[in-house]
């Protein structure tokens, strides 16, 4: 789970649902990655397709299986490396990190809006438009 959540400045758009585990807990803040069919679970690997944060937190076992994901909004993330502003980021891997994006076939998610350093956090704007198919990363 994330020891270092998300933290909303400004949101842009409502949340948008996904399909999440009943047995699953998610805690409010954490960086989800998309999987199949419309599926959403704790982010895990760098640079994956990205769902959202989740807006409120998911208790497990609580018959819950719909959760809504935050996809735009100006925040504050943990940084892992070192990013300047301008910065296009993606997940790290951890459910509660940020990283430069420096690899083919990463998933931008986030720009930097100041520059920091490992562990600091950071203001992003994060869009999953950044995402999409042309925003792929290919080096």
């Amino acid at each position: 789970m994330a020891s270092n959540p998300v933290l909303i400045l400004n949101e842009i758009d409502f949340p948008i649902q996904h399909t999440v585990a009943d047995g699953t807990g998610i805690e409010k803040g954490t960086f989800c990655k998309l999987t199949d069919p419309d599926t959403a679970v704790a982010a895990d690997t760098r640079g994956q397709a990205c769902a959202g944060f989740n807006a409120t937190e998911k208790i497990a076992s609580d018959g819950v299986t719909k959760l809504g994901f935050v996809k735009r909004a100006k925040i504050r993330a943990l940084l892992s490396g070192s990013a300047t502003v301008g910065d296009f980021l993606c997940l790290e891997g951890n459910d509660d990190q940020l990283i430069i994006v420096n690899d083919s076939g990463q998933h931008i998610v986030a720009q930097a809006l100041e520059t920091g350093t490992d562990g600091e956090t950071i203001k992003c704007y994060f869009d999953l438009a950044y995402g999409l198919s042309d925003n792929v990363v290919q080096i």
